[in-house]
């Protein structure tokens, strides 16, 4: 696969950057996008999703390069699960999807060289099993909830945790694959 033109990366996270190069894809640069994630007041998780993607985007782009921006959103029914950044925020988290179902969100927006914009929302759902308070006791010493929607990596060691997963495991990571590819191909940059 090859890009017709330089492809940047409008995220700060490794694990956007490690699903592209899996597939083959290596961004000219990354260049994370410095804007407000606070969701607006009563505003739904799809629309803030689409919201983040489509700002990151217009944050970082540029005549000449094709941005490549998204954000991951974990939704349990129709509260907005937060970045966990600090260990009583992980643990909201697990507490609330222990034996649960929620939604992950994974919105994407593709601006061109040409100025063309494209978008895609992907929706995974994952249930996780009722967790024991030794579980999330472990897991959150072992710091792979920081920074991570709904205070968990499904990577690592949440993996345990997940007893059914409808949709794009590569979504709940961080970027959905199959979709980015098909609409890099369909926009013409991806040969």
């Amino acid at each position: 696969m090859s890009l017709s033109c330089p492809l940047v990366l409008a995220s700060a996270s490794p694990r956007r950057l490690d699903l592209l190069r899996q597939i083959g894809i290596e961004p000219a640069r990354v260049a994370p996008a410095d804007i407000d994630e606070t969701p607006a007041k009563r505003e739904l998780a799809i629309a803030y999703a689409r919201r983040m993607a489509r700002a990151k985007a217009a944050a970082v782009a540029s005549r000449g390069d094709i941005v490549l921006a998204a954000d991951t959103v974990v939704a349990c029914g129709r509260r907005i699960l937060p970045k966990a950044g600090t260990v009583a925020e992980a643990r909201a988290c697990l507490d609330l999807l222990s034996g649960r179902r929620h939604r992950v969100l994974g919105a994407v927006c593709i601006v061109g060289a040409d100025g063309a914009r494209r978008e895609r929302l992907v929706v995974s759902v994952v249930r996780f099993k009722r967790l024991d308070a030794a579980e999330i006791e472990a897991y959150l010493s072992s710091n792979e909830w920081n920074g991570k929607a709904g205070g968990y990596a499904i990577q690592g060691r949440a993996a345990g945790f997940v007893s059914f997963l409808s949709g794009s495991y590569s979504n709940v990571v961080g970027l959905p694959l199959f979709e980015v590819t098909q609409m890099l191909r369909a926009g013409g940059w991806l040969r």
